[in-house]
């Protein structure tokens, strides 16, 4: 039980979600870093790459009360994903500061229901907690598996909100954007 020995700012029937800290980094390595994990999000990433996107991570938390947060499997105690809210902040952007939710969930963990249980835990805390008017994701179209996730949500696509990332390739560009707002989420619970 070493990945969530913590107090939880989430929880979910299988699920604990806590916020990131420091040493953090080493255990995302481990376990969500794959090829495959990391396939429409640049690659895998340098363990200094990913303590830098902690700090921020920790940064927002203390700043605004919400944050990407490591996914925890209730029955093991392991490190299964991540999570969370940030903001949109991408200079490409076209909605600036708008709440944006993610996730990854571990290839191992994958058909198990844990990346929609997580979400809309994480929906919940954006809507109720952080009086969020609307919450909106990323990806791109080669990435179906993640917009139709979005799509089951409830999220409605906005292409008058893509963008061109320069940190992707060809293939996983432009970025597309889907959004669910308060009325909508109410109405799916």
């Amino acid at each position: 039980m070493a990945d969530w020995d913590f107090e939880p700012v989430l929880e979910t029937e299988r699920l604990v979600l806590r916020a990131i800290r420091p040493g953090d980094a080493e255990l995302q390595v481990r376990h969500l870093n794959s090829p495959t994990m990391m396939e429409h999000l640049g690659g895998p990433a340098t363990l200094e790459t990913i303590e830098t996107k902690h700090a921020k991570t920790m940064a927002l938390h203390a700043r605004e009360g919400f944050s990407f947060l490591f996914v925890i499997e209730r029955e093991t105690g392991q490190l299964v994903g991540h999570c969370g809210l940030k903001r949109v902040d991408h200079e490409k952007a076209k909605n600036i500061g708008d709440f944006e939710i993610g996730w990854v969930i571990r290839e191992d963990r994958w058909r198990r229901g844990y990346a929609i249980e997580a979400i809309r835990a994480v929906l919940e805390w954006a809507f109720d907690t952080h009086g969020a008017p609307h919450v909106v994701a990323l990806t791109s179209d080669r990435n179906e598996p993640s917009w139709r996730m979005m799509e089951r949500l409830g999220m409605v696509r906005r292409e008058d909100l893509d963008f061109d990332d320069p940190r992707f390739g060809p293939a996983d560009n432009p970025t597309i954007l889907y959004s669910l707002d308060r009325e909508a989420w109410e109405g799916s619970r």
